[in-house]
């Protein structure tokens, strides 16, 4: 496998400079701070690799809830639990920026209007991609999919694996962290809650992350 060069990285949202060279001399420090030399060969371009990346990875820091959705509103007669499940998740802790690394149930009862599916996922993105802690992402996601829908009941679902929590601290490589937000109908309803639960709990994959 050929190495990566950094024009692989997806490119940040933010091209501003000023912001990339002021990551850049951060990092710059950093790598020095710890008693690198970030001038030798490998480490010549690592700033700008880091900087680029982390505009990248919290690209969604700031962003309008109207960037994720778009014009995806659609009129629909359609009363019945809708659920899109094993949405994948990449964010940085805000305690240590590492990785959390995970999966998001949603679930919505419609009244009058549905979300393109897809919309589902950016608003997920929208909410991970920044410095994040997974119980205000939780909660975050069900009010953004509430206020995007004005659907009857909104149920979310993470689970997560904590890098800062595997790789340093206790070092559980197998923990796993759920969190859930249940609004409306689903709060009020045992019998909604249960059908989501179900719902998401059944087929294969739903092992360990």
């Amino acid at each position: 496998m050929s190495p990566l060069h950094e024009d692989d990285f997806p490119e940040p949202l933010d091209q501003n400079p000023t912001r990339i060279a002021t990551i850049e001399a951060a990092v710059h420090q950093i790598l020095d701070a710890l008693g690198e030399d970030p001038n030798r060969e490998g480490l010549q371009d690592t700033p700008k690799r880091v900087a680029k990346a982390l505009l990248y990875l919290t690209h969604g820091l700031n962003k309008p809830l109207q960037s994720a959705i778009g014009n995806a509103l659609f009129a629909s007669n359609n009363d019945e639990m809708v659920v899109v499940r094993n949405i994948e998740f990449y964010s940085l802790c805000e305690h240590h920026m590492l990785p959390i690394i995970g999966h998001v149930d949603i679930g919505y009862i419609p009244q009058g209007k549905v979300i393109g599916l897809s919309k589902l996922a950016r608003i997920v993105d929208l909410y991970a991609r920044r410095l994040q802690i997974q119980e205000n992402m939780t909660q975050q996601i069900a009010d953004a999919v509430q206020q995007s829908t004005d659907a009857r009941g909104v149920a979310v679902q993470v689970r997560a694996a904590h890098m800062c929590m595997a790789m340093r601290g206790v070092e559980k490589v197998n923990a796993e962290t759920i969190t859930s937000m249940m609004l409306g109908t689903f709060r009020s309803d045992a019998r909604a809650r249960n059908e989501f639960l179900q719902l998401i709990g059944q087929g294969a994959g739903r092992g360990h992350l």
